[in-house]
């Protein structure tokens, strides 16, 4: 296994250096069956993303139930934010936020918007440490152990959805790829038992994951 941002991840895949990607960025993994990568894009299952930002809240939006208003405030008082700027499944999601609430943001950043190119695990840390906002995947949130000065200010909102999918990587394109392993895999994950253990894998008593292969439009 190699963790990797969605969009590496799928770099990867285009390379038939993985035989299997499992990643959270429909638009893109779509593009990727459309593209003859892969045959078929399988949904696995969902969590959300959450907003994180410092206690003292120097933005005002502890509270706020709209994502895209969070942003604005975040923009208008210039208060520290930290993105991934990896082009991970996270990355890309909240670019499609700051697009949603108006904001082009890479015409408007300006030094309160600091792009790290790097995992979700150092954009954490990067907020504790300059207290920062920053958009997380929840379970990433949930096994962070350095949350000493940082909470959840915005959660909820319906865009903040982050569905999970799993392709097989295309063998007509990629000999080299272990197809029937990999379908194996693949076919565990959305089977019943795969996705009664996904639904109880528990860190610290909390759900990280909600199955939903069986969903069409996921």
């Amino acid at each position: 296994m190699i963790a990797q941002g969605s969009g590496q991840a799928l770099d990867t895949g285009r390379r038939g250096d993985a035989d299997v990607v499992f990643v959270h960025a429909k638009a893109a993994e779509l593009q990727f069956v459309a593209d003859g990568e892969s045959l078929k894009r399988y949904p696995v299952m969902y969590n959300d993303f959450v907003l994180i930002g410092p206690k003292e809240d120097p933005a005002g939006i502890q509270g706020i139930a709209d994502i895209g208003k969070a942003l604005q405030k975040i923009k208008d008082r210039q208060a520290p934010f930290v993105s991934r700027g990896d082009r991970s499944g996270t990355h890309l999601a909240e670019l499609e936020l700051w697009k949603d609430a108006g904001i082009e943001i890479e015409q408007q950043k300006g030094g309160w918007y600091k792009s790290i190119g790097q995992g979700m695990g150092a954009a954490l840390n990067f907020a504790a440490a300059s207290g920062s906002y920053v958009l997380s995947d929840r379970a990433t949130w949930i096994h962070f152990s350095n949350k000493d000065g940082l909470r959840i200010v915005v959660q909820g909102d319906k865009r903040l959805f982050n569905q999970y999918g799993v392709m097989l990587v295309n063998p007509a394109k990629h000999p080299n790829v272990k197809s029937v392993l990999g379908q194996r895999f693949i076919d565990y994950l959305v089977s019943p038992a795969g996705q009664r253990d996904i639904g109880l894998y528990r860190v610290d008593g909390q759900q990280l994951f909600h199955p939903n292969a069986t969903d069409p439009g996921a």
